[in-house]
């Protein structure tokens, strides 16, 4: 994809409850993950990067009963790009303040010597390997094993339709129909997540 999808107006919506906590748990599976995984490329420890994730997402339940979609004033996805640097920022001044080790050298520099066009783009591609992943998760139970392995096989190792066939002892048109339906229900289920 040249540029991931936005995230669904929807979800947006459904977040201002925060007792929608179906909503809150989608939310929080597709980008808790993306969140934690940039502040650990930042430097930051584990328990580090788990406190800033948390801090991010109190940000954004804070802030989730005033979003209103506008998608001339930019993305959701862009707008949470900058609410987890501004808070990796802010983490890293405070480290800096205390003298605290954090098992790097000038972690700040390091975040601060970072092209932003690098760091949209990283966040962009790693969200959409977060995005796969966790529509795999989510649409894996409803195929046969073989249909599935059928797929990953093609679509993911990049392994050779006739090859997958001969290793599964199944047709080379079983392969190409299993890995169709398969990347169909996970373009589903994104669309379903983003919108269209």
């Amino acid at each position: 994809m040249a540029h991931p999808p936005n995230t669904r107006p929807s979800l947006l919506v459904r977040i201002r409850d925060a007792q929608d906590t179906e909503s809150w748990a989608q939310f929080v599976e597709v980008y808790a993950p993306l969140i934690y995984q940039m502040a650990r490329k930042k430097g930051l420890q584990d328990a580090d990067a788990a406190d800033v994730t948390q801090e991010v997402l109190r940000a954004v339940a804070g802030a989730a009963g005033r979003l209103e979609y506008d998608p001339r004033r930019g993305t959701f996805r862009g707008w949470l790009f900058t609410v987890t640097r501004n808070k990796l920022h802010d983490f890293l001044s405070a480290q800096k303040r205390q003298v605290r080790g954090t098992g790097a050298a000038d972690v700040q520099e390091l975040l601060d010597g970072q092209p932003a066009r690098e760091e949209i783009d990283q966040w962009d591609q790693e969200y959409e390997q977060r995005l796969f992943a966790w529509a795999a998760e989510q649409v894996r139970g409803h195929f046969e094993p073989s249909s599935w392995k059928a797929f990953w096989m093609t679509a993911v190792d990049g392994r050779g339709p006739k090859e997958a066939a001969k290793e599964l002892g199944i047709s080379v048109g079983a392969v190409y129909i299993a890995k169709s339906r398969v990347l169909a229900r996970l373009k589903e289920k994104i669309r379903q997540l983003e919108g269209d």
